[in-house]
């Protein structure tokens, strides 16, 4: 097994090589639906023998009943409980002696699973990924063990960890009544009061073929790919409940939200946590790209300000999180001894100022568009990322070929828009400002 293993790794280590140059091209695949209302996307490319088999379901925590938080989360780990012609914890066995690797995640809009195979495998990856679609294990063994499992990991990622709780922190305070409000892992003690049969439910309105996509990407042969796809998914049923999607549009902050969050660290943190559209969005693009500008290597201008120049802080960035729906951008900074938070927040906003009263040099611009333009053909070199970005392109937008046509929204930003954006939404009354001091502070 070690060897194939190996092998598979020394595959996609060449897929990555010899995929550079042919991004320059457009990206073909094919794109149909199927009676139960799965979609189905063929991307084929036989630079390697090897195969992406994802299976996207429109899913995430904000779909989630209040009371009921972390259950997409959940599921991503319930679902390699096995099925029932699976085994118990056999799922990822599969897989590996078939010499592939495995792997999901979650965010607050949609679950993601996916194979890496051997291309003659692929009928094995169909099979499995169908088998946890039509009948999981979602019983009282499986659940009771992954609650365990769910609850240890909020421990380690989030309670634990310093300024683990940062994200949560931010968005408790700029969503009201949007599930944005709260984290993708949920709350322990939601997941522990649940029922299995809440469980069970959540899996029966989801987990469906008319809530998810299927892509298959990779060294397949489209004909024989279809009868193989039709062979496992179009005897699943079509989903028969209503798949909850929130509709709740967030009335504007109207002022500024600050607060001082008192935790285990060592050095204090200043975060501003800035309103912003959903993804897709023209604007969207506009302050990726403002994003960039402000954040993106060492030469970005809040690294080369405040943490170079000024000397203010030991570290300093930004990112944007990026939702279905209205969304956030988050600018941090930890300051440097000797430098209290309020300072570190003034200069801070003097360096955002900057880029709403001047607008940036031809020059710097150009460098901008050339590094969007380089990020955005390396999110495509690898195939299992082409994969995942096929899948997202059609899960929020029903525009799969944005996986060819994005691009030329980010060229088509302009040094104005850039301006504009940043006095639009970089606002102090659209914004959430937290400090994070160490707790030996709090008096």
């Amino acid at each position: 097994m070690k060897n194939r293993l190996l092998m598979l790794a020394f595959l996609l280590t060449i897929a990555g090589f010899g995929l550079i140059t042919a991004q320059s091209n457009k990206i073909s695949f094919e794109e149909y639906k199927l009676d139960n209302g799965l979609h189905v996307i063929l991307h084929q490319d036989k630079a390697t023998p090897i195969v992406t088999v994802s299976v996207m379901y429109h899913v995430g925590s904000k779909n989630e009943n209040p009371e009921l938080t972390g259950f997409a989360h959940f599921f991503e780990h319930l679902m390699f409980e096995g099925t029932e012609n699976i085994g118990r914890g056999e799922y990822s066995n599969y897989v590996e002696r078939a010499g592939g690797t495995l792997n999901a995640n979650t965010s607050q809009d949609r679950t993601y699973y996916y194979e890496i195979l051997p291309s003659n495998q692929l009928e094995l990856g169909l099979w499995l990924e169908s088998e946890r679609m039509l009948h999981a294990k979602v019983d009282e063994i499986g659940i009771s063990t992954q609650k365990q499992v769910v609850t240890e990991e909020m421990k380690q990622t989030v309670d634990s960890r310093p300024y683990g709780t940062l994200m949560e922190e931010i968005t408790k305070r700029a969503f009201k009544e949007h599930p944005y409000q709260w984290r993708v892992l949920g709350s322990a003690e939601h997941i522990f009061a649940a029922k299995d049969q809440d469980f069970v439910d959540f899996y029966k309105e989801f987990y469906v073929p008319n809530n998810a996509v299927l892509v298959l990407a990779g060294d397949i042969d489209i004909d024989n790919a279809k009868k193989m796809i039709d062979k496992y998914f179009s005897g699943i049923p079509k989903g028969q409940k209503e798949i909850y999607r929130p509709t709740v549009v967030e009335a504007p902050l109207n002022g500024e939200i600050r607060d001082v969050i008192y935790d285990n660290v060592q050095l204090p943190l200043v975060a501003q946590a800035y309103r912003t559209p959903a993804l897709g969005t023209e604007d969207y693009y506009a302050l990726s790209m403002l994003n960039t500008l402000l954040s993106d290597g060492q030469s970005s201008r809040i690294k080369k300000s405040l943490v170079d120049e000024k000397q203010k802080a030991i570290e300093a960035g930004a990112f944007a999180l990026p939702f279905e729906h209205p969304s956030l951008a988050v600018i941090y900074a930890l300051p440097n001894m000797g430098v209290s938070p309020d300072d570190l927040e003034s200069t801070l906003d003097a360096e955002i100022n900057k880029v709403k009263t001047d607008l940036i040099s031809e020059r710097e611009f150009q460098k901008l568009r050339n590094k969007v333009e380089n990020a955005f053909v390396n999110s495509n070199v690898k195939l299992e990322k082409r994969a995942e970005n096929l899948a997202t392109n059609y899960t929020y937008y029903k525009n799969t070929d944005l996986i060819n046509t994005e691009l030329d929204k980010y060229l088509a930003v302009t040094r104005e828009d850039i301006k504009r954006v940043a006095n639009k939404y970089l606002v102090k009354d659209n914004r959430v400002v937290l400090h994070y001091l160490p707790k030996s502070q709090q008096n």
